[in-house]
């Protein structure tokens, strides 16, 4: 890409393209307790239209979201429109190599609120992927979509 910054995605725009594109998530980190923002944000995210596919190794087996919980990204059953991570910043980089290595690819790595590696993000970005940082999914979708009445 000519310039990889454009799949940055900063604004209103690209987040509520998105947001309406993007209907399937593999929410990296899922948890399954429901008070965690990694429980509850993909819950909300089902229960507006998505199908969610939590990826987590300690919950491996166990059903999250309706769905079965994988160990890794390549354990998916099919690919995700979206990536949603909620992990630690320093594994971010790790995570974008597991990314780039899947034989797919997501058209969009989403870091959750508090989430930031601009290592990792330019890294996914030059790879042609549309990158999210420091956001959450929930609070996005319910200003730029809910709000405003969009359907998504």
């Amino acid at each position: 890409m000519a310039d990889w910054r454009a799949n940055l995605v900063v604004d209103d725009a690209g987040l509520t393209a998105i947001l309406r594109e993007g209907r399937t998530v593999a929410v990296l980190g899922a948890k399954a307790d429901p008070s965690e923002a990694a429980h509850y944000v993909p819950a909300y995210l089902r229960e507006h239209g998505y199908r969610i596919r939590p990826v987590n190794p300690r919950f491996a087996g166990q059903r999250l979201h309706d769905a079965v919980t994988v160990a890794r990204l390549a354990a998916l059953s099919e690919e995700a429109d979206v990536i949603e991570i909620f992990r630690r910043p320093e594994y971010l980089g790790g995570h974008a190599d597991e990314i780039l290595a899947l034989p797919w690819r997501p058209k969009v790595v989403w870091f959750q609120l508090g989430i930031r590696n601009d290592a990792a993000a330019e890294k996914l970005a030059r790879a042609g992927i549309r990158v999210v940082q420091d956001r959450c999914m929930m609070p996005e979708h319910r200003r730029l979509i809910v709000a405003k009445g969009v359907r998504a």
